[in-house]
């Protein structure tokens, strides 16, 4: 799982071949012109591709809400480790200009949109006749697709080049939530609360540091297992991955350093 630092690796990588992109006077980029050649084609790379997959997963993760929250909360997981795979990838074989704004396009959808429609499944299914809930629960799901927007928005602008994020990742609230339905923490007013929680925090001015990549390497298999196994053993690890999200949220601004 990723909180923040694959960004930061494909923003540094993102420096290499930027002259090619715009024109001699540097007023815009330079034009196509073979017009039936796909305008990303040479400007996108490797990484690019699987933060695509990342954004797709985070579609087909909005449309299981309304199949099987289960099944949502799996596909959220995945494009978390989607998120992270991309700055492996851009370590590898480089990255580019473009890669620091797909990250955070794609994390829109994967981690702000599809929890929150996540929760808006749960408090529909749970509520559907109390229309003031109803509404109540919509309104902070929406908050926090907000929260999320902000968060992204001003990380890009201000912190992809930093070893160090402001407030929590969208990556991070959007992990607790899903291993938390998949644990079978479906109480809407549990989940409600719960996202009213992580908007805050998102907005905070709490710093949190990368992930060593020991560590991020546990919590991806953790994650992994906690998406593909079923049963109670599934459960189990997404108990296990619960658990290391919640110590990292609480315990990383303060004892991760170093």
């Amino acid at each position: 799982m990723s909180h923040g630092s694959a960004r930061e690796r494909r923003g540094e990588e993102s420096k290499i071949g930027r002259s090619h992109e715009r024109n001699v006077k540097g007023k815009g980029p330079v034009r196509n012109r073979n017009g039936m050649k796909p305008r990303f084609v040479g400007r996108l790379g490797a990484a690019d591709v699987v933060t695509a997959g990342n954004a797709a997963l985070g579609f087909v993760a909005a449309v299981l809400t309304a199949v099987d929250v289960r099944l949502a909360a799996k596909a959220i997981l995945l494009a978390a480790m989607a998120d992270g795979l991309d700055g492996v990838v851009a370590r590898r074989y480089g990255g580019t200009d473009a890669g620091p704004y797909l990250d955070s396009l794609a994390d829109v959808a994967s981690f702000g949109v599809a929890p929150a429609l996540l929760v808006v499944s749960v408090v529909r299914e749970m509520w559907g006749f109390d229309r003031l809930r109803v509404v109540a629960g919509v309104a902070i799901a929406a908050l926090f697709v907000a929260a999320a927007v902000i968060r992204l928005a001003l990380y890009t602008a201000y912190d992809s080049g930093s070893d160090e994020t402001v407030g929590v990742p969208t990556t991070l609230a959007a992990t607790i939530l899903s291993a938390g339905v998949l644990v079978g923490f479906v109480d809407p007013m549990l989940l409600v609360a719960l996202s009213a929680v992580m908007a805050a925090l998102m907005l905070s001015d709490v710093v949190y540091p990368d992930l060593h990549a020991q560590d991020a390497l546990v919590m991806g298999i953790v994650q992994g297992l906690a998406i593909v196994l079923t049963g109670r053993l599934g459960e189990g690890f997404a108990f296990g991955l619960l658990f290391l999200a919640l110590g990292y949220l609480f315990l990383g601004p303060r004892f991760y350093w170093g």
